[in-house]
């Protein structure tokens, strides 16, 4: 078998996060599950947010995730480093710090091992490139090839960054543009050459590492990653967590070359379409707002940036710590009082 000729792509119904079960599913039946009791749960699944918190001294507690899903890239190796840098991104969400990862691997009997030993080692990569050790892993047999990581991270208890601190008057700041679901759909359609997923590709292999930094050091306390569920999806969870209302900017939200003329085209991946349905729920949009940007703001992310909800007054110096670590941001909208959200 011809390694190179493998598209992973076309191994599966749904790529990347937006292979992720829909959140209004989701909620359904988490609300059938009893939330834990234990004092030491500092964060749990009750506010949607990114990652768990569980405390174990009063100086130091634990941040736990994990994240897998289908291929959203062809290339081996580029898979494994995407699937690696979204798994490790609910960490750097909380204001945390990723110490360890165990891989998950879904892997079908007939597809040639070297595909397998590539994913692995891409996720090597970025986990020694952000200074986390892979302690071992569990595979099983499946049709679809997955992988991702469960994440382990350390915290100070007293520096929690979470998405039900948001408060009226913060300012939004995104930092990273939205399009990945888009772009790589595209591509699986043919859309697009290959050399079109290059910004994707470069957007979805950055860890949130310095961004999170930043945020820690300006003095934020809420914020969510952008995935699966699109801007106005995670926007919408910030806002639900936190008893607000999110205002988004649209003109202000930076998408990457080419996508909205992609929607235009009808270039849309069902996960994403499925997101605005979702989204219309709770999202009120101005009559000027564009088609392709309402669906633009939902389209389902894979590894995207933070969005993060800072104080006015603390705008300059958190813009200030991004540029000194060479994040790009964009200041996407603010918080208000009320519920859901508000594109304007």
């Amino acid at each position: 078998m011809d390694v190179a000729s493998i598209r992973l792509t076309e191994l599966s119904a749904c790529a990347g996060c937006a292979a992720k079960l829909g959140a209004a599913e989701l909620a359904s039946v988490m609300a059938r599950v009893s939330p834990a009791t234990d004092d030491r749960v500092l964060v749990g699944y009750g506010t949607s947010d990114d990652a768990g918190v569980y405390l174990l001294r009063d100086d130091l507690a634990i941040v736990q995730t994990v994240d897998f899903f289908t291929p959203i890239v062809d290339d081996p190796f580029d898979f494994g480093r995407i699937a690696a840098t979204n798994a490790l991104s609910d960490v750097y969400a909380m204001g945390g710090s990723p110490c360890s990862a165990l891989n998950i691997v879904a892997f079908p009997e007939d597809l040639d091992l070297a595909i397998l030993a590539r994913i692995l080692e891409g996720g090597a990569s970025v986990a020694r490139s952000a200074h986390v050790a892979i302690l071992g892993g569990h595979t099983i047999k499946d049709a679809e090839p997955k992988y991702g990581m469960a994440v382990t991270g350390v915290i100070d208890p007293k520096r929690i960054v979470t998405n039900a601190a948001a408060r009226p008057g913060d300012l939004l700041v995104l930092t990273k543009p939205l399009g990945t679901g888009i772009l790589t759909t595209a591509l699986k359609r043919r859309a697009i050459p290959a050399h079109g997923l290059d910004e994707a590709v470069a957007m979805m292999t950055t860890l949130n590492d310095a961004a999170s930094q930043a945020m820690l050091a300006a003095g934020a306390l809420a914020a969510t990653d952008i995935t699966g569920f699109g801007l106005l999806g995670h926007g919408g969870g910030m806002a639900r967590a936190s008893g607000v209302r999110l205002v988004i900017d649209s003109h202000a939200v930076p998408f990457m070359a080419n996508v909205l003329d992609l929607i235009e085209a009808g270039v849309v991946p069902g996960g994403t379409r499925h997101n605005a349905e979702t989204h219309a729920v709770f999202t009120e949009f101005a009559d000027s707002v564009a088609p392709a940007v309402r669906l633009g703001l939902s389209d389902a992310q894979t590894s995207g940036g933070l969005l993060i909800g800072i104080a006015s007054d603390r705008i300059d110096a958190l813009s200030r710590e991004l540029a000194l670590r060479d994040v790009a941001f964009a200041v996407v909208g603010e918080v208000v009082a009320g519920e859901g959200v508000l594109v304007r």
